[in-house]
């Protein structure tokens, strides 16, 4: 029997490689509008980040954030990001 192959993302802030379950999800939906999708499965542009605001801030020093999404991030957004970051549960069920 074969083994099932478990999807990996890489983390935009620390750039390790890790299960897709164990990273949030940042999403440009088709209307420009930047979130995180709690489900993953949103449309739109996304980028992988894991779930501590260290990565968050490694992420956006570096402007990896905006390269990934495609677009510049405004400081009110990223305080947006911020705070949900820290109220998003670190994991998820239903990916």
């Amino acid at each position: 029997m074969k083994k099932k192959k478990l999807p990996e993302r890489t983390c935009v802030g620390c750039r390790q490689v890790k299960a897709k379950k164990e990273l949030l999800r940042v999403v440009r939906d088709p209307l420009g509008v930047i979130s995180i999708d709690p489900t993953g499965k949103r449309a739109g542009r996304g980028a992988y980040i894991c779930p501590s605001p260290a990565c968050l801030e490694k992420a956006i020093a570096g402007k990896r954030l905006e390269r990934a999404l495609e677009r510049p991030i405004d400081a009110a957004l990223l305080e947006t990001l911020k705070e949900q970051l820290a109220v998003e549960p670190s994991g998820r069920d239903n990916v």
